[in-house]
């Protein structure tokens, strides 16, 4: 039995800063003009990825260390430098006093995030989907990082041409990460479905669900759910997570998979930032 304690929310809240710190590790080894950098403040891990990436931000404040007046200014601090908007989204088993401290300087919350886990014994590994001699899993070779974020890219296709830029740019990246792992989902040879995944410490962290929109409800998404947790499990992880917006679809599929809501994370955002 898994119990969602200060030990689990550490354990996932660190699964996915590391996950994002080797992102933006990469973001500099690419593309050192970006800046794209990342340090450590009580515990808490501040990134900065440029000023409009999702990933600028901190992850686990409040979690590892005492967080006070001093702590925040450093924070506050490393952001400004770079021109880039203050961000912290803070787990409910985060120190209690930050929910005092935060809207004390000024922070508002914006947003709200489901951090979802599974325990990954084998009698908790979702049964793989029914063979399609049609439909295979693989992880990509290191060649395949332009096909992995372009299968990743056109999943976003139907919703705007600027996200699906933005995904592509973004997964091009995320696939020379350290420690990522992009699956791919083909039919009949063809990609049309990717995920990614990051294992740490014995937790997986599942992201980047896409499937291309001409060959949704073909079981590709279900066929890399079960190939990354059955890889992870594997490397040795017995813990599987995941990030969804609360009520949505992706929520309701993890949850259908076995998934169950740890908490609901605030992100609070300082004004004027």
């Amino acid at each position: 039995m898994i119990y969602v304690d200060l030990e689990l929310a550490r354990r996932l809240e660190r699964t996915e800063a590391t996950s994002n710190a080797r992102f933006v590790e990469a973001r500099a080894r690419l593309h050192p003009e970006s800046g794209a950098t990342w340090t450590e403040v009580a515990g808490a891990y501040a990134l900065f990825d440029g000023p409009d990436s999702p990933l600028t931000q901190t992850f686990g404040l409040g979690l590892f260390g005492p967080v006070g007046k001093a702590e925040l200014e450093e924070i506050e601090a490393f952001f400004a430098a770079r021109q880039a908007p203050v961000l912290h989204e803070v787990s409910p088993l985060a120190d209690p006093e930050l929910l005092a401290l935060l809207p004390a300087r000024g922070y508002q919350p914006i947003e709200y995030t489901s951090v979802l886990y599974l325990p990954l014994s084998e009698a908790d590994l979702p049964a793989a989907p029914a063979a399609d001699p049609a439909l295979r899993t693989r992880r990509i070779e290191p060649h395949e990082a332009e096909l992995w974020a372009r299968t990743s890219a056109a999943g976003w296709s139907s919703e705007s041409a600027e996200l699906s830029d933005f995904v592509f740019g973004f997964g091009r990246i995320s696939a020379q990460s350290a420690g990522t792992s992009p699956f791919l989902a083909e039919l009949e040879g063809e990609a049309i479905a990717a995920g990614g995944l990051f294992v740490h410490d014995g937790t997986a962290l599942l992201a980047g669900a896409s499937t291309v929109p001409a060959a949704r409800r073909r079981g590709g998404q279900q066929a890399l759910l079960a190939a990354r947790l059955r890889y992870a499990a594997g490397q040795g992880a017995t813990l599987a997570m995941m990030g969804a917006w609360p009520g949505s679809q992706s929520q309701r599929n993890a949850e259908k998979h076995g998934f169950r809501i740890a908490y609901t994370r605030i992100k609070w955002a300082q004004p004027g930032g």
